[in-house]
């Protein structure tokens, strides 16, 4: 049973939040609070790792900054939490094993019984959320700012996705 859940994990693990626009296996979205500024979140699923959850946040930036005829864009606030999920529980069981022998109108015996605890898998959707200041020109700054043209080529790479 154990085997079986492991397998059954490591299929489903291929099934990661793809990225495009929020639906039921999570997502991006985004809300314009300026004309230049924008909240920007991803959501993944309970197979999505925290690394592609802000990797698909970015590129969500990157590409609404592009879209939106900036150039650069910096994050006024970011962050990643992991909302609680679910868990899910095997069952457990047990195997009795025994013998008897007869002697006349006696019989004797004896039994073994093992028990196997249930299994608890508990997971997370992991979401990023940036407020995404975009600009047309490198702005003179202590923080970080990004060329959204070569966000959108190295991580529309990375997950053969197009950027745009």
């Amino acid at each position: 049973m154990r085997l079986f859940m492991i397998a059954l994990l490591a299929t489903l693990a291929g099934c990661s939040t793809s990225y495009g626009p929020s639906g039921l296996a999570g997502g991006y979205e985004e809300t314009q609070l300026a004309p230049n500024v924008w909240r920007v979140s991803f959501t993944g699923n309970g197979y999505t790792t925290q690394e592609r959850t802000q990797d698909f946040a970015m590129l969500r930036s990157a590409e609404l900054t592009v879209k939106t005829g900036y150039r650069y864009f910096g994050f006024a606030a970011a962050g990643v939490r992991a909302n609680p999920g679910g868990v899910i529980t095997t069952p457990g069981y047990s195997t009795t094993t025994g013998s008897a022998s007869i002697y006349g109108n006696t019989i004797s015996g004896n039994a073994s019984t093992v028990s196997y605890p249930g299994s608890s898998y508990a997971w997370t959707f992991p979401t990023a959320n940036n407020t995404v200041v975009m600009f047309r020109e490198k702005p003179q700054a202590d923080t970080m700012i990004y060329d959204a043209q070569f966000i959108c080529e190295s991580l529309g790479t990375k997950y053969k996705v197009k950027c745009g």
